[in-house]
C-alpha cells in the first residue's frame, strides 16, 4: 500500500474512542478511513454519517463486504480475543485498543496468530506517541540522566462513574477490571524504557462502595523492579489534581514526563556556587516550563486544537501502524506485541496479589425495602435512564414505595443487585421503536430520563428528539396511562434577574440557544403535540441543579471545571441557584404518577432559594476542608471567546452545522432568574427540603462529593 493505494480501514465499535481513532485515522498518510460496525447498528450509523463512510452491524458483515484492509478493534475488552482472530484470519491488519485482552496468554495467542497470518498486529497503548515522551526516551537511551535508580508512574484522575455511575461500565463490573482498564498505560511505560517488570507487592486504599452492592478501590499502589531499578505504579481515582506522570530519577538529573499535557521538564546540578545555585536552578526549570507551555500552545493553535495532546499522542501510534502496513518499516516496539504480551503478564503478576474478597454483610442501602424478597420482579413502572444519577435514585424510591421497576439499560446488568428482586434490566435500543413497545407490557407508568449530548442540531433531532418520539409512541402502542418526561430548566431563558419564572413562562425563540437547550425543549413541544393531537398522557418535569448522593463535584451546571481544585462558575456567583436535592426530585417525579390533574402540565422540580455559587463551594470548605479555587466567569468574555471558536469551526474547519452562541444564552447558565413554584407544591403536595442545614447535611456532607 502506498499514497496512491492507501490501506482500507475499518472501526469495530462505535463508542466515544471511536472518534478519536477517526481523526487520527483522517491525518495518517497512507490510510483511509471506509467504514464502522457496532452491535448498535444506529451507533454505527451516527459515526459513518459524520466521517461519509459505510456502516455495518457486525464485523462479520464487514469482513463479508470486503471493503477493508485494516481494523481497528475498539469493542469492550473481553470480545478482543476473539475479534482479533477473526479478522487476522480473514487476512486484516488489525490494531486493537487497550487492554489488548485479558490476560498475557490471550495476547501470546494473538501475537501467535498475526504471525502465522503475515499481518501487522499492534496495541493501542498511544501515551508512547507523545513527543514529549521520544524524548525522554531518547534522553535516557543517551545516558542524559546519569546512572536511573528509580521510575515512578502515575494516574491520578478522578474516575466518576465509581460514585456516580453508569455502574454497567465494564471496568466497575470486577475489583480487577480497573488495573486490566489503567494499568496498560502505565505498565507500558515501564515495558519500554526498562523492560518486563518483577512485581513486588500491591496496597489497595480508599474504598467505595458502589450502589447496588460491591466494594472498589480507588488508591492503587504498586511496588516492582526492573535489574537495579525501583518502580512504582500509583493510581488514585478519588476527586484528586490530574497528574498523570512518568518521573525519572538518575544519577545526573531528574525527568519528569506530564504525559496528559505532553511536557518534559528536566531538574540538574549546576557548577554554580551556593549563592546563584539555587537561583540558576529555578530559573532553568521556570524556563523549560514557558518552553512547553508556548511550544504546546503554538502546536494547538496552528492546527485549531487538532493536535491537542491526547489526540496527538494517537496520530503518533496510529501512524507507527500504518507505516508497518503499507510495508515502509517495521511496526515500532512500543506498539507490537511482544511488548503488548509482557505488558499483559505484568498485569497478571500485579493482579495474583490482590487480597482475597473479605465476607462482610453490606449495610442496607437507601431505597431497600424491607421484608422477605418476593421472587421475580413483576414491574408497572419502566425507568428509561435509570441507571443515572436521577435514575438510580427514582427507581430505588419507587422500590422502597412498594413498586417493582424495569430499567431500560444498554446492557442486563445495573447498580440495582440488592434490590434484584424488585428490578429487572432490561436492555433495549432507543432506537427499537418494537422493542420498546414489547419491553412495556404490562408497564402502567413510563419515566423517560434520557438524554443525549449532540454536536449538531440534526444529530440532536435525531438522537434527543427522535428517541423522545419512539417512546412516546411505543407508550400510546403499549397502552401505558402516564408518560413522564424529565427536560430541564436549561430551556428557559434565565439571564434576566428581575424575572420570576414559573411553568407557563415561555421558552422564547431557541434557535440562539445551546443545543441542549434547544433539544430538550424541542422534545417538550412534539410531546405536547402528541398530547393534544393524539392524548399522549404527559407528564413534564424539569429538574433544576440536582446536588445529592451520588452525584458529581464536578457539576457543570454551576460553573466551567478545570479539575477537582478550580473552577470558573457562570457570572459572579453571588445569585441564588435554583438547586434541587436528588431526593426530592425523585419525590417529585413519583407524585406525578397518578394525580390526574396532573397530565397535559410541566413542573419546575426547583428546591426553596438556598445558596448561590459561592455559598456552595463555602459549604463543601467548612464541611471537607477542601478549599477549591472559584473564580468569577464574565459571560460577556466567554461568549466572545465561543463566538470566535464559532468562527474557526464554521469557516475554518467547514463545520457548517456549528451553532452560533448567544449572549442570552451565556446569561441563562448563571440561572439568574428567580423561581416560583407554587404549582408543583399546590397540585402535587410536593415539599421540597427547606431546611437549610439538613439541605447541606443531605447535598453536601452526605453526598461522598470526593469519593473518600
Amino acid at each position: 500500500m502506498n499514497a496512491s493505494n492507501p490501506t482500507r480501514v475499518g472501526i469495530i465499535g462505535a463508542g466515544y474512542i471511536a472518534s478519536w481513532h477517526a481523526d487520527a485515522i483522517r491525518a495518517t498518510p497512507g490510510a483511509t478511513l471506509v467504514a464502522v460496525c457496532d452491535q448498535s447498528r444506529g451507533a454505527a450509523e451516527d459515526l459513518a454519517r459524520a466521517h461519509g463512510i459505510k456502516a455495518f452491524g457486525s464485523a462479520e458483515e464487514m469482513i463479508a463486504a470486503g471493503v477493508c484492509d485494516a481494523v481497528h478493534i475498539l469493542t469492550p475488552p473481553p470480545s478482543h480475543r476473539a475479534l482479533t482472530l477473526l479478522c487476522l484470519r480473514a487476512g486484516l491488519h488489525v490494531l486493537v485498543e487497550k487492554p489488548v485482552a485479558l490476560s498475557g496468554d490471550e495476547a501470546e495467542e494473538m501475537r501467535v496468530a498475526a504471525t502465522e497470518a503475515g499481518k501487522v498486529l499492534a496495541s493501542g497503548h498511544n501515551f508512547l506517541g507523545l513527543p514529549s515522551y521520544e524524548r525522554l526516551k531518547a534522553m535516557i537511551q543517551a545516558g542524559d540522566l546519569g546512572r536511573m535508580s528509580s521510575v515512578q508512574i502515575n494516574w491520578s484522575l478522578p474516575l466518576p462513574p465509581l460514585r456516580s455511575g453508569p455502574f454497567g461500565l465494564w471496568l466497575l463490573r470486577k475489583p480487577k477490571n480497573l488495573l486490566l482498564e489503567l494499568g496498560p498505560h502505565l505498565y507500558a511505560f515501564a515495558v519500554d524504557l526498562l523492560g518486563a517488570p518483577e512485581i513486588l507487592h500491591l496496597d489497595l486504599g480508599q474504598p467505595v462502595e458502589l450502589s447496588g452492592g460491591g466494594t472498589r478501590h480507588q488508591s492503587w499502589r504498586v511496588l516492582a523492579r526492573v535489574g537495579d531499578v525501583d518502580l512504582s505504579f500509583n493510581i488514585a481515582l478519588v476527586e484528586v489534581m490530574d497528574d498523570r506522570s512518568v518521573t525519572v530519577r538518575g544519577s545526573s538529573a531528574v525527568a519528569r514526563l506530564d504525559y496528559a499535557a505532553d511536557t518534559l521538564v528536566v531538574s540538574r546540578d549546576n557548577t554554580a556556587d551556593l549563592i546563584l545555585n539555587p537561583f540558576l536552578h529555578q530559573m532553568s526549570l521556570a524556563g523549560q516550563h514557558l518552553r512547553e507551555g508556548v511550544v504546546n500552545a503554538a502546536r494547538q493553535l496552528s492546527s485549531l486544537n487538532q493536535k491537542s495532546p491526547y489526540g496527538l499522542s494517537f496520530r503518533k501510534a496510529v501512524g507507527a501502524f500504518y507505516t508497518a502496513t503499507n510495508g515502509n518499516a517495521a511496526l515500532d516496539t512500543r506498539f507490537d506485541f511482544t511488548s503488548a504480551t509482557a505488558v499483559m503478564r505484568a498485569i497478571d503478576a500485579t493482579l495474583t496479589h490482590m487480597p482475597a474478597p473479605s465476607v462482610t454483610i453490606p449495610a442496607t442501602p437507601k431505597g431497600t425495602p424491607k421484608g422477605t424478597p418476593k421472587g421475580t420482579p413483576k414491574p408497572t413502572v419502566m425507568v428509561i435512564g435509570g441507571t443515572g444519577f436521577i435514575g438510580r435514585n427514582l427507581t430505588r424510591m419507587l422500590v422502597a414505595q412498594g413498586h417493582d421497576v424495569r430499567v431500560v439499560s444498554r446492557g442486563t446488568t445495573g447498580p440495582f443487585d440488592d434490590i434484584k428482586d424488585h428490578v429487572e434490566t432490561v436492555p433495549v435500543s432507543l432506537r427499537d421503536l418494537d422493542g420498546l413497545t414489547q419491553a412495556m407490557q404490562g408497564i402502567s407508568v413510563v419515566f423517560n430520563l434520557a438524554k443525549s449530548m449532540d454536536k449538531t442540531w440534526e444529530g440532536a433531532l435525531e438522537n434527543d428528539v427522535g428517541t423522545a418520539l419512539r417512546v412516546a409512541e411505543a407508550s400510546l402502542a403499549a397502552g401505558v396511562t402516564r408518560l413522564i418526561y424529565t427536560g430541564t430548566i436549561a430551556s428557559y431563558d434565565m439571564s434576566d434577574p428581575a424575572r420570576t419564572i414559573t411553568e407557563d413562562t415561555s421558552f422564547g425563540d431557541m434557535r440562539d440557544r445551546n443545543l441542549y437547550a434547544r433539544s430538550k425543549a424541542e422534545c417538550e413541544a412534539r410531546l405536547m403535540q402528541l398530547h393534544r393531537e393524539r392524548g399522549l398522557p404527559l407528564v413534564i418535569a424539569r429538574p433544576g441543579i440536582v446536588i445529592g448522593d451520588g452525584g458529581p463535584l464536578q457539576h457543570w451546571g454551576i460553573g466551567r471545571w478545570h479539575g477537582a481544585g478550580a473552577v470558573r462558575i457562570w457570572g459572579p456567583g453571588r445569585n441564588i441557584l435554583p438547586f434541587v436535592l436528588a431526593d426530592d426530585v425523585s419525590d417529585g417525579l413519583i407524585r406525578m404518577m397518578d394525580n390526574p390533574d396532573a397530565v397535559g402540565r410541566s413542573f419546575n422540580l426547583v428546591g426553596e432559594p438556598m445558596m448561590s455559587a459561592r455559598d456552595y463551594f463555602d459549604a463543601i470548605h467548612q464541611a471537607f476542608g477542601a478549599r477549591i479555587t472559584v473564580k468569577p466567569g464574565a459571560l460577556h468574555m466567554m461568549w466572545l471567546a465561543d463566538g470566535m471558536k464559532y468562527i474557526l469551526k464554521r469557516y475554518a474547519l467547514r463545520r457548517k452545522a456549528a451553532a452560533r452562541p448567544s449572549l442570552s444564552d451565556w446569561k441563562s447558565r448563571a440561572h439568574f432568574s428567580r423561581f416560583d413554584n407554587s404549582r408543583t407544591k399546590t397540585l402535587l403536595g410536593w415539599a421540597p427540603e427547606a431546611d437549610r442545614d439538613a439541605f447541606v447535611a443531605r447535598g453536601i456532607v452526605g453526598a461522598n462529593l470526593f469519593g473518600f
